[in-house]
């Protein structure tokens, strides 16, 4: 069995997806229909930069997206390769659960793009710059990260967002509640905290208000659900239908990416091979929570036509 999945914001650079469109037409429909329905030239952002808009949430979140649809598309469409066919489930990496979802029928391309937009703007002002960050506990596995996050809180936030795999959590909040956690590491028996290059403390209760401010363009948004199950972040379980979709990607806003989870429990429901598209950061995470699975990661028309040849 086969799921495919899709990255996470950071796996964003500039020049992206310009190789893509310049061998394929189907890559530049995607590319032309993302910035259509955005009203702005993010492809020409995407290829040319500068890196400082691209990485810019609410740029960098539809980006990622369409970099990961084109290459699905391209499969799909140049490939002849069916996904209701080839897979038996997706699942994303926070803002790559909308792209999941979007793979799968619950949202077209242009309200994916047009609801991601929303979503990285409302995370960026949910927070004022300076007052959060994130750090990358390495070497931490979820117990260790829960424990030393409750400590160094002292009545600020400080939380787990990302258990992405047995060797990498990653917690947020407040400034200074990160910065005494990072401090700690060693107490608790974790190699190393680094903080991420990040504008605001995303997956903590800090983003109550871009919460809100989800669940009131999901309530405007019409969705067929999901003809494929989609691996929710916040639940690590399975979800098809609208309704459940709209909350889960409500609650994801302030709530943990259970990535490890997920992705254990694809592996205990028999799926064993996965597919990342537009990005190589999903696979190595993969291997780590199942050492036997099956890891290729698409992003080429090479990578695309190696894979139609083998599934």
């Amino acid at each position: 069995m086969r799921a495919f999945i899709f990255p996470g914001q950071g796996s964003q650079s500039v020049g992206m997806g310009a190789a893509l469109a310049a061998a394929s037409p189907v890559a530049r429909q995607v590319f032309e229909e993302v910035d259509e329905a955005l009203g702005q030239h993010l492809f020409r952002l995407m290829s040319e930069g500068p890196e400082a808009d691209l990485t810019l949430t609410e740029n960098a979140q539809p980006a990622i997206m369409a970099n990961a649809l084109a290459t699905l598309r391209v499969l799909e469409v140049e490939g002849g390769i069916a996904i209701s066919d080839k897979a038996q489930a997706v699942a994303g990496h926070s803002l790559g659960e909308y792209t999941a979802l979007c793979a799968v029928g619950a949202f077209d391309l242009g309200t994916t793009a047009r609801l991601l937009k929303t979503r990285g703007r409302a995370m960026q002002e949910a927070v004022p710059v300076g007052e959060g960050t994130m750090a990358a506990l390495l070497g931490a596995d979820i117990e260790k990260a829960e424990a030393l996050a409750a400590e160094a809180a002292q009545g600020e936030v400080c939380t787990v967002a990302n258990d992405n795999d047995p060797s990498q959590v990653v917690i947020s909040g407040h400034k200074g509640a990160i910065d005494r956690a990072i401090g700690m590491v060693k107490d608790y028996g974790i190699k190393r905290g680094i903080l991420l290059p990040v504008s605001a403390p995303f997956h903590c209760p800090l983003m109550q208000p871009a919460a809100d401010a989800m669940a009131q363009a999901l309530a405007a948004t019409e969705s067929p659900g999901a003809f494929l199950p989609v691996y929710a972040n916040v639940t690590a379980a399975p979800v098809t239908d609208a309704a459940t979709i709209r909350e889960r990607l409500v609650q994801q806003v302030t709530g943990r990416v259970r990535w490890r989870e997920s992705i254990a429990a694809m592996w205990d429901a028999g799926i064993t091979d996965y597919v990342e598209f537009g990005g190589k950061v999903l696979g190595p995470m993969v291997k780590r929570i199942a050492p036997d699975a099956t890891v290729t990661s698409v992003i080429t028309m090479d990578d695309i036509e190696a894979l139609v040849g083998r599934i």
